[in-house]
């Protein structure tokens, strides 16, 4: 199991490194653990991925 940290970490490489395609990236990354037969991977990737949706979705909320 990977931690939440991890994924956190990994996002933010894949969006240093790529950008605005971070998110596509990780989408790859996921059909590439599935057609292998990978399911762990699968998921982590999956989770990279809403970790990266997160990190690149705008605050709400009241601004300070």
């Amino acid at each position: 199991m990977v931690s939440d940290l991890d994924i956190y970490r990994a996002a933010n490489l894949l969006i240093e490194r790529h950008g605005t395609e971070a998110e596509l990236v990780a989408s790859h990354r996921a059909n590439e653990m599935r057609a292998r037969g990978d399911t762990d991977g699968q998921l982590v990737w999956r989770q990279i991925k809403r970790a990266i949706e997160a990190l690149q979705t705008a605050p709400s909320g009241p601004v300070h």
